[in-house]
């Protein structure tokens, strides 16, 4: 069996849901994970979604801000939200992939988008890049007692870990999303907790991956001065099923896109 899980951040659900539901209609993934929806509940284009043929929908969200979805062609048996850092700021959302799934029935499916942390890589002059640094303590300690079990966690993680999965690692070192700090932080809890990078599995470094691109450059696709923050791991008991992570870069290129593209897991079960 073939599963594709595809993490998009769309910076906002409700602005570009055209563009959602073209995705769906052409690249038909079983599950998409969507961040920066911001849109709260009651708000959330529930029926457009489901009438794209992704029946199964759980999502959290708040007005004007964050927020994460996971749309899924199988029923969805559980819906559960963590908080970090003691704010119910709507980013991270979990789901259980339901025995209709078949050889992926009780694959649990996580959902995050990390707080990106300002421009200043100071968590004393710019408390949004300290917010950023304890997020990633308490996910480092929640990836610890994880369980065991299959697994996939997928997201804008707002980190690019990696030399090669930034267009200058010596420009952006003291670039937020680049930093030190950042990098052995994100690469210490992806590592402590046995998360599998399925990207750099099949394509290592040297080799540049990028899945964002800035609003600010004039012309994003000739500059191509993109970031990795787009992430899918997953756990060591289906590092073998892995068998292709793609960049839908063309979406980048969408009328009113958003500053992501789409990254789809495949897996084959």
């Amino acid at each position: 069996m073939r599963l594709t899980v595809t993490t998009w951040n769309i910076n906002s659900v409700r602005l570009r849901i055209d563009l959602v539901l073209r995705f769906l209609a052409e690249a038909r993934p079983d599950v998409l994970c969507l961040q920066e929806t911001k849109c709260p509940d009651d708000a959330f284009p529930l029926k457009a979604l489901r009438g794209s043929g992704y029946e199964h929908v759980v999502f959290a969200g708040q007005k004007g801000y964050n927020g994460v979805a996971i749309l899924s062609r199988f029923p969805l048996l559980s819906r559960d939200c963590m908080a970090f850092c003691e704010r119910l700021d709507a980013r991270h959302i979990s789901a259980v992939l339901g025995p209709e799934a078949g050889a992926a029935a009780g694959l649990v499916l996580h959902d995050f988008y990390v707080p990106a942390g300002g421009d200043v890589p100071d968590r004393d002059l710019n408390p949004k890049f300290g917010h950023k640094l304890d997020f990633l303590a308490e996910l480092r300690a929640w990836g610890g007692r994880r369980p065991s079990g299959p697994a996939i966690l997928v997201g804008d993680l707002n980190v690019a870990p990696l030399e090669h999965d930034v267009w200058s690692h010596k420009q952006l070192l003291d670039v937020v999303s680049h930093t030190p700090v950042e990098t052995e932080a994100f690469e210490t809890l992806r590592g402590e907790a046995g998360w599998v990078d399925t990207a750099r599995l099949l394509v290592p470094e040297p080799e540049k991956i990028y899945t964002w691109w800035s609003y600010r450059s004039p012309d994003w696709a000739a500059a191509n001065k993109g970031r990795r923050l787009d992430h899918a791991w997953v756990s060591p008991d289906l590092a073998g099923t892995v068998r292709d992570v793609t960049v839908a870069r063309h979406a980048r290129g969408w009328e009113r896109p958003s500053d992501h593209a789409p990254v789809t897991l495949t897996l084959e079960l």
